[in-house]
């Protein structure tokens, strides 16, 4: 059995050694691998001299920008260099694109310049790489977290191709925690990875893949000289996971039965009016690895299903907050929610859009309905004011209150009250606005 020093010190992280030499072993993306997509074309040698096309890949960390540029360089015969945004100027670039042409011009060799975080260049150093990528001196892979119709110049957009990545799900980073703990580039088989460590590496690791390599390089340095299981190998198991990681193993399966529990809890301590039990059900999603625009989407519902109308503002502050989530991501995205969810659960309570709307498709679909008032139909066309059509409509707005007394309901349910506004919020004053306008329309 291999010794722990033997295995990891001195090495190059597991999540570097583990980084696919191909684009057949990328796990993940298949949305972009297809065959004759632009990236497969990219590295496919044969279409070299043919291929030259430029793009940005925008996606979360972890996801596989860097292992795709590489696998593309390696498998398509190109020349490759790499410089990132962090370290680099304009004067790297513009060095970078001198011997690319000479590479070019002299020996027939096409570079490909994979630009890391290329939303930390600044505008100037935006416009140093035009001149290469518009006349095919480079082929420029870029990659970025940030979104880059706000932080990649236009020019720069539109001479190249904007592809998004997605994060990996629970089964590529299984694929990956497998072929780690078994691949001579990984661990070798030095030790067994457990079941229960496996999910919980795979959540911890919130569709990162590096996150997950990382975290089993720390768990498995930890068990490597433990005393060997059966097979003469050492087990991780989900307790040195949670030990190498420093962080407690949450019980959450996002397509289980704590998936559904967490978020329910999470909506019913929102209309309980219970912010610090809804604080602690957001961090337990948040921590799991929830996809916070599924947490983003139960805030908008909550705000119109149990707020309503009492507070109008909390669907804005809903909305908003999912906005943001789209445009800032993870971890930072955990503010506007924890933002949207102390207002929701603090403001006052009302489900009566929401009965409303239920009862009066609880009516439609029983037959609840009648012909649209002759007064109240469209006498646009020709032939519609000979039919009748909006004869002896009043328009509200010629009235000094603004509501006219006329029907607008058909005749079979003329008296029908849907929405019955309560007491709390702003629905106090609108209760005593709908009681007069239903006088007044004789209802």
């Amino acid at each position: 059995m291999a010794s722990a020093s033997a295995l990891f010190q001195g090495q190059t992280p597991l999540a570097v050694r583990m980084r696919p030499t191909s684009l057949e072993e990328v796990a993940g993306q298949g949305h972009l691998l297809r065959p004759g997509s632009p990236l497969v074309a990219l590295a496919d040698p044969a279409g070299a001299a043919k291929t030259a096309v430029s793009v940005i890949l925008w996606g979360p960390p972890g996801t596989g920008k860097t292992t795709l540029a590489q696998a593309i360089a390696r498998t398509s015969g190109r020349r490759f260099v790499e410089l990132s945004a962090v370290t680099a100027g304009v004067k790297d670039v513009r060095e970078v694109m001198q011997e690319a042409m000479t590479q070019r011009d002299l020996y027939g060799i096409s570079t490909i310049l994979f630009l890391d975080e290329i939303h930390r260049f600044t505008k100037a150093q935006q416009d140093a790489l035009l001149p290469g990528v518009e006349n095919g001196w480079v082929i420029l892979i870029a990659a970025t977290t940030e979104n880059p119709s706000f932080s990649v110049i236009s020019p720069l957009l539109s001479r190249s191709l904007l592809l998004t990545l997605k994060p990996l799900t629970d089964d590529d980073l299984g694929l990956l925690l497998d072929r780690a703990v078994s691949d001579a580039r990984g661990l070798n088989g030095a030790v067994v990875l457990d079941a229960e460590a496996r999910t919980a590496l795979v959540q911890l690791a919130s569709g990162d893949a590096r996150r997950a390599l990382t975290s089993l390089e720390a768990a498995a340095a930890m068990v490597v000289d433990d005393d060997a299981d059966g097979d003469g190998r050492p087990a991780v198991t989900a307790a040195h996971v949670a030990h190498a990681v420093d962080r407690a193993l949450l019980r959450y399966d996002r397509q289980g039965d704590e998936h559904y529990d967490v978020i329910s809890a999470f909506i019913k301590s929102i209309r309980g009016s219970d912010v610090d039990a809804a604080m602690h059900y957001l961090a337990r999603m948040i921590e799991a690895g929830e996809d916070p625009r599924f947490i983003a989407r139960r805030l908008v519902i909550s705000a119109s299903e149990d707020i309503g109308l009492a507070d109008p503002q909390a669907l804005v502050i809903a909305v908003a907050a999912a906005d943001a989530v789209a445009f800032i991501g993870m971890p930072e995205g955990r503010i506007p929610l924890a933002e949207a969810t102390a207002y929701l659960a603090t403001t006052a309570k009302s489900n009566a859009a929401y009965l409303a709307i239920d009862t009066a498709i609880a009516d439609v679909r029983a037959g609840g309905f009648g012909r649209v008032p002759t007064h109240l139909r469209d006498a646009h066309y020709p032939g519609a004011k000979r039919l009748g059509h909006g004869k002896c409509y009043v328009y509200p707005h010629d009235l000094e209150v603004g509501v006219a007394t006329q029907q607008y309901l058909p005749d079979e349910l003329r008296g029908r009250h849907y929405y019955e506004p309560t007491g709390r919020g702003l629905e106090r004053d609108i209760a005593a606005r709908v009681e007069k306008i239903r006088k007044i329309l004789g209802d």
